[in-house]
C-alpha cells in the first residue's frame, strides 16, 4: 500500500509525524520517534519572549556586578556578545538534524517584526528543512479590528517568506473572523502550508485561592471535528499544503483528516499518552483500513470527503446543522 504524501514540497513515506512538543528536547525520544516510523520531526516553538527575558536577566545581573565595582563590566563581554537567545534552540535543531535522517520542521513564535525575521533566518541557517510560524496571538484589545489582526499575520508571513528560502507553514488558530479568506490570502502570499489548528490553553479560576490559573489538558479525538470542517472547506481551494494538528489519536482519526484534505497529520497528545511507538500503530492501522477497503493508495483517499465539489459549502454546513438539531432526541431522567 502506497501511503506516500507531499507536504511543504517534502516527499514523505506517509503523513504521520509528531507535532510541536517538548519531546524533541530529548534526543533519545527523537530517535525513538524515527525508529517508530515518524515521517518528519516537528520542533516546539522558539518564543521571542523567552529570548528577550533571558537577555534582560543577564544584563540585570551584570549591572548588579557593576554597582560593586566601577570597572567590573570591563572584564565581561558586552551583552550583544553573549550567545544568548536562540542559541540553545538552534543548537537543538542542529543536534536533531544530526540524530535522524528525517526532515526537521522548526517552529517560531515571534512578537515583533524584527524578531520574526531575525529568528527565521537563524533557524534556516541552523539547518531546518522547513519553518512553521506559530501565530499564537490572543486579540484582546477591543480597539483592534479583525482586519488589523489578520493584516498583522499577512505582514509577518510575507516578510518571512521574502527572507528565507526553506518552505514556510503557518499554524493558525480557529478564531479568525473569516478563516477561509485568511487562508486564501496566505496562499496568495506564497505560504507553503497551513496547519489547522494551534490550541489556546484556557485560563481557569481557583475558587479557594481566588487566583487565575492555567493548566495543560491533552486533546481528545473530539477536538478533531473542528479541524475536519476547515480541512474539508479549504481542500482544493488553496495551493498550500494542509496539515492537521490536534485531536489525532488513532488510525481512524488520521484517515478522517486525510479524507478531509490533510497532506500531513501531526499528533502530540496521542504520543504523550502512548509513547513514540504509537506512530507505528497509527500508520499500521491506516494501511490495514485502506487495504481492507480496496484503496490503491493514500492519495486516492485524500480529499475524498472534502467540500471541493460542493458549490456552496456554507449552505452545506447550515443544512447539516439543521439536520443534527432536528434529529436530536431529548432524554430526560
Amino acid at each position: 500500500m502506497d501511503l506516500s504524501t507531499t507536504y511543504l514540497g517534502l516527499t514523505l513515506p506517509h503523513p504521520v509525524m509528531p507535532g510541536a512538543s517538548p519531546m524533541v528536547d530529548h534526543l533519545d525520544l527523537v530517535k525513538r520517534l524515527e525508529d517508530a516510523g515518524a515521517a518528519a520531526i516537528t520542533m516546539h516553538s522558539l518564543f521571542e519572549e523567552q529570548i528577550t527575558r533571558e537577555q534582560q536577566g543577564m544584563v540585570y545581573h551584570m549591572e548588579l556586578l557593576d554597582h560593586g565595582n566601577a570597572e567590573a563590566l570591563s572584564y565581561f563581554p558586552q551583552a550583544s556578545e553573549f550567545r544568548l537567545g536562540p542559541y540553545q534552540y538552534l543548537e537543538q535543531v542542529r543536534l536533531v538534524k544530526q540524530t535522524v535522517a528525517l526532515p526537521v520542521i522548526a517552529s517560531l513564535n515571534g512578537t515583533t517584526s524584527e524578531g520574526w525575521l531575525e529568528y527565521a533566518k537563524l533557524i534556516e541557517q541552523a539547518g531546518a528543512s522547513a519553518i512553521e510560524l506559530n501565530v499564537y496571538h490572543v486579540a484582546a484589545d477591543p480597539r483592534e479590528t479583525g482586519d488589523a489582526v489578520e493584516r498583522r499575520v499577512l505582514d509577518i508571513v510575507g516578510a518571512v517568506k521574502a527572507s528565507v528560502s526553506v518552505p514556510v507553514a503557518v499554524k493558525l488558530s480557529p478564531f479568525y473572523s473569516s478563516i477561509a479568506h485568511l487562508a486564501a490570502s496566505l496562499d496568495a502570499l506564497g505560504a507553503d502550508g497551513l496547519v489547522l489548528f494551534n490550541r489556546f490553553y484556557q485560563p481557569d479560576i481557583d475558587l479557594q485561592e481566588l487566583a487565575v490559573t492555567s493548566h495543560l489538558s491533552l486533546s481528545t479525538s473530539q477536538d478533531l471535528l473542528l479541524r475536519l470542517r476547515w480541512l474539508a472547506v479549504l481542500y482544493g481551494r488553496v495551493k498550500a499544503s494542509l496539515a492537521v494538528s490536534g485531536g489525532v489519536h488513532t488510525a481512524q482519526d488520521a484517515l478522517k483528516a486525510v479524507m478531509a484534505g490533510a497532506g500531513a497529520v501531526q499528533t502530540v497528545s496521542g504520543l504523550l499518552k502512548n509513547g513514540p511507538e504509537h506512530i507505528k500503530a497509527i500508520v499500521g492501522g491506516m494501511r490495514a483500513w485502506l487495504e481492507e477497503h480496496e484503496y490503491e493508495s493514500l492519495e486516492q483517499a485524500k480529499g475524498s470527503m472534502s467540500l471541493e465539489r460542493s458549490p456552496n459549502p456554507a449552505a452545506f454546513e447550515r443544512a447539516n446543522y439543521m439536520k443534527v438539531l432536528a434529529a436530536y432526541q431529548m432524554k430526560i431522567a
